[in-house]
């Protein structure tokens, strides 16, 4: 399965008016911080938003870093009529066939290193194995983070080593030493080996390195539907966004996104909290 590659894009940012032009045939649409906010549900005013630009022609997908299984509820949801991208595109699937069009795992070497690397870090280590949610031991974090997912946990044991995980997710309050941990493993491990990420403040990700939602985009686009990113919107509000942003035609960061997703934005919609996604598709697609 060879990767799919995501060029580097100039400034993208143009007028509204200009944007406005486009015709929108996908939506692509991020879960936490952008269709969910703190009460871990989409609003009706975002619903009825979504529901208008289907009815106006528009394909409807989610790209999120959550599980499959977690972010089946908010596909359902919305009505969203393209598979589900999920654990950052690491794994395509659509929830009604459960055909599986794309899956990218972590090689179990390097799901050891990186295991004992991280063993006697002060962190939440997760290992997503076939949808399932394993922890290296149960904390706080961990346990609070299932029931936001709304997922059954196990503790990780000797029977789950050697297969393949789709997703080593690293938890930890300490937001700086995450982030030092980050250019740590970084400096560990090239592009070519490991694609890391951070979809929240206190969650770091690491999947197969062909992985990202941009990539997982562009097939949705290009391979099932035959469009251009010119015909793509995305929104988005964390670092895990950055590059869906920056592949569509109309990149859209919500009001509460992460700093660094703002410079892939063409557009910065109001936070979530004020129903930032209906207003991007009123600006955008009902316009």
């Amino acid at each position: 399965m060879q990767p799919v590659e995501v060029q580097e894009r100039p400034q993208k940012r143009q007028s509204r008016q200009s944007l406005a032009q486009r015709e929108v045939r996908l939506l692509v649409l991020d879960i936490d911080g952008t269709l969910a906010g703190p009460s871990n549900q989409v609003s009706e005013p975002v619903r009825r938003a979504i529901q208008r630009a289907k009815a106006a022609g528009v394909r409807v997908a989610i790209a999120t870093g959550r599980m499959h299984r977690s972010a089946e509820r908010f596909h359902y949801a919305i009505g969203a009529d393209m598979p589900l991208c999920s654990y950052q595109g690491a794994l395509i699937r659509d929830p009604e066939s459960q055909k599986t069009f794309k899956h990218w795992r972590l090689d179990w070497a390097l799901t050891e290193e990186l295991l004992q690397v991280l063993q006697d870090l002060p962190v939440g280590v997760h290992l997503y194995i076939d949808d399932q949610l394993y922890v290296r031991e149960l904390s706080p974090l961990s346990r609070a983070y299932a029931e936001r997912s709304q997922v059954p946990f196990q503790i990780l044991s000797p029977a789950q080593y050697g297969q393949r995980p789709t997703k080593i997710l690293v938890v930890s309050e300490d937001t700086e030493f995450l982030q030092e941990l980050q250019g740590s493993l970084r400096q560990r491990y090239s592009p070519e080996q490991l694609y890391l990420t951070r979809s929240e403040p206190i969650f770091l990700e690491a999947t197969h390195p062909a992985v990202n939602k941009g990539n997982a985009v562009r097939f949705l686009a290009e391979e099932l539907l035959g469009v251009s990113a010119e015909q793509v919107m995305a929104i988005g509000d964390g670092d895990n966004d950055i590059e869906m942003l920056r592949y569509a035609g109309i990149g859209v960061a919500m009001g509460n996104a992460s700093p660094a997703l703002l410079p892939y934005a063409d557009w910065v919609a109001p936070p979530v909290t004020e129903d930032g996604v209906a207003v991007a598709i009123e600006t955008f697609i009902l316009t």
